[in-house]
């Protein structure tokens, strides 16, 4: 591949430099997220290399990728999923807020600099019956504002399923086997390439985990992350 991300320069990120009011705190500033709740909110953390689960300083990878390695080689999160930022990408994702996708994609976008290029740049799809529902997919809204090039008709999902986060966490896997698909007459595209999926939202890492799975077995050479917000362990391990 060679090199590495650059973030370019767009109109977006002009605009972002404007006079405006902080999406969080409200107060007025430049651009829609203020140094301040910046420093505070969105602050990088130590995470594991794999699940992007919060961990000690020092330790690469958390005892449950040690144990059990999921099928995506790397994780990258912008944030925990938590006060203020759940709300906000809940409005954003749930209550039609696109206007804040250059904010958060934002977000991500400074997690990931510096990262070389992916290959393919994939969001992760939503159903028909849940895009008409949304009448968007908030991870093409991400992913296509990061700079690499962004396929969205690529990974596909072919199986609508009930919300994973109304399921428990023991059936949260079972709910999304052979929900998705390579499209039939691109899987060439797939072979022997280093992939990204791009996500808002990562919990258990079960649908991350059945997405990479099918990415590999369409002859994905790696299958990589990058997801704005990781939810943290229920026990706060």
């Amino acid at each position: 591949m060679g090199g590495q991300y650059i973030e370019p320069v767009s109109l977006a990120s002009l605009l972002g430099s404007l006079p405006g009011q902080c999406s969080i705190c409200r107060d007025w500033g430049r651009g829609a997220l203020c140094d301040a709740c910046r420093q505070r909110f969105a602050a990088p953390r130590p995470r594991c290399e794999r699940c992007a689960i919060a961990v000690p300083a020092g330790q690469p990878v958390c005892g449950e990728c040690l144990r059990d390695p999921p099928p995506f080689e790397r994780t990258i999160a912008a944030l925990d999923y938590g006060a203020p930022w759940s709300a906000l990408i809940a409005r954003f994702k749930f209550q039609g807020g696109v206007e804040l996708a250059p904010v958060l994609s934002g977000l991500l976008r400074e997690a990931v600099r510096g990262q070389p290029p992916p290959e393919l740049l994939l969001p992760a799809p939503l159903s028909d019956a849940r895009l008409r529902e949304r009448g968007f997919n908030q991870s093409w809204e991400i992913a296509r504002r990061l700079g690499p090039p962004a396929d969205a008709r690529l990974l596909l999902r072919i199986r609508d399923t009930p919300h994973q986060v109304d399921l428990p966490l023991d059936r949260r896997a079972s709910n999304v086997r052979a929900a998705f698909a390579v499209e039939p007459l691109r899987r060439g595209e797939i072979a022997g390439r280093s992939v990204v999926v791009v996500d808002d939202v990562m919990t258990t890492g079960a649908t991350a985990a059945e997405m990479a799975r099918t990415l590999l077995q369409a002859g994905a050479s790696r299958v990589q992350l990058w997801v704005l917000a990781r939810t943290p362990r229920p026990d706060g391990a």
